[in-house]
């Protein structure tokens, strides 16, 4: 918080008048890169879609496209987060907003009979949820070299093959 402070040029009780704890901080600089990413018309489409296949598409595309934008901060909260609990509530803040994204994409899946019927919902989000993750990302992308392109038509089709029926 220090160093922080000393960046912006206040001080360092002027930091706590307005982010109590590094937690709250943390939040609110993650909320403000969203904000910035313009992170709700980068989900219109999602949240606009007809079906819930579009739907899947949409949310897909657009948090897949987002993961390199904020590779850098959410690498940094997946360091912290097993020894710092503020940049653990930091990240699991941001996790639980990308789940309820998946959530609402299966919901509509599920509404429209579309999703797999040996999958609940809850199962199909946990599903979604870690196809999409930072980790699976950084790994196909950083470590594989994939291209983003790639990543994401590979990423579309896995969607769909895992919570669609055959």
């Amino acid at each position: 918080m220090s160093d922080i402070a000393r960046a912006v040029g206040i001080s360092r009780q002027a930091l706590y008048l307005h982010f109590p704890t590094r937690a709250e901080l943390l939040i609110a600089t993650t909320r403000h890169i969203d904000e910035v990413k313009d992170i709700d018309g980068r989900l219109a489409a999602s949240r606009a879609a007809a079906t819930g296949s579009e739907r899947l598409d949409a949310f897909v595309a657009a948090w897949g496209a987002y993961i390199p934008e904020i590779h850098g901060v959410g690498r940094a909260l997946m360091a912290m987060q097993h020894t710092d609990p503020e940049a653990s509530r930091a990240w699991a803040d941001r996790m639980d907003a990308m789940r309820q994204g998946c959530a609402a994409a299966v919901a509509m899946l599920a509404r429209d009979g579309d999703l797999r019927a040996d999958l609940t919902e809850t199962r199909a989000t946990d599903l979604l949820w870690s196809i999409l993750s930072v980790r699976v990302w950084e790994h196909l992308c950083l470590d594989c070299g994939w291209s983003q392109a790639d990543y994401l038509a590979e990423i579309q089709r896995l969607a769909h093959a895992a919570l669609l029926p055959h």
